[in-house]
């Protein structure tokens, strides 16, 4: 009877360890994914005088994609390079107006489904609707990013187009003039391509 009883709760334990094991495994899976800022970038183009473009990019962004889908980006817009020390301040005081709105912000409801069936190697593009959020004002963006399986535990998400952004939309159009007084330039374009290289981790 005793050796029935030690043999019971051998099984038992073994059970109870297998269903442990397969809790942690389902924890790990469902971990979000993180936006890994070394290996990730935000650029924008400007034009001046109609026909002079250049490009700019921020150095610090963050966010996450969650389980549920629900994907977040935040840029600091106080790390704006334009690779010009000057034109980096007035961007901040003028135009972004850091000390009132620290961040820019993306955010969008993700198939996660598809970006987890992905073999390494595959990728896949999405369609989304994200909803930007900018010197205090809103605004919803269709937003086409293709994803990449780069390995278990990273994906790469870059834009396919460039998101599209009018000063005048997010009532900026005050500190593009501002600039371009700064400046002594004719024309600074009120529309600006932004575009972006994601790279997220998982675990």
């Amino acid at each position: 009877m005793g050796k029935n009883l030690s043999s019971v709760n051998r099984i038992l334990l073994m059970i109870v360890l297998v269903l442990l094991a397969l809790s942690l495994s389902l924890q790990v899976q469902a971990a979000p994914w993180q936006i890994d800022n070394t290996g990730s970038r935000v650029n924008f183009i400007s034009i001046k005088k109609n026909t002079v473009a250049e490009n700019h990019h921020f150095k610090k962004i963050s966010g996450r994609l969650a389980e549920s889908g629900e994907f977040d980006l935040a840029i600091d817009l106080s790390s704006v390079d334009t690779l010009i020390d000057i034109r980096n301040q007035r961007m901040i005081e003028y135009l972004f107006e850091t000390t009132k709105f620290a961040t820019a912000n993306l955010s969008a409801k993700v198939d996660v489904a598809q970006v987890n069936n992905l073999a390494v190697g595959d990728d896949v593009s999405m369609r989304m609707d994200a909803k930007i959020s900018l010197h205090g004002e809103d605004q919803v963006m269709p937003v086409t990013v293709r994803v990449a399986k780069l390995s278990a535990n990273k994906i790469l998400v870059t834009s396919e187009q460039p998101l599209l952004l009018n000063a005048d939309t997010f009532a900026m159009t005050a500190g593009v003039e501002k600039l371009r007084e700064l400046a002594g330039l004719a024309s600074i374009s009120p529309a600006v391509p932004v575009s972006f290289v994601l790279l997220l981790t998982q675990g």
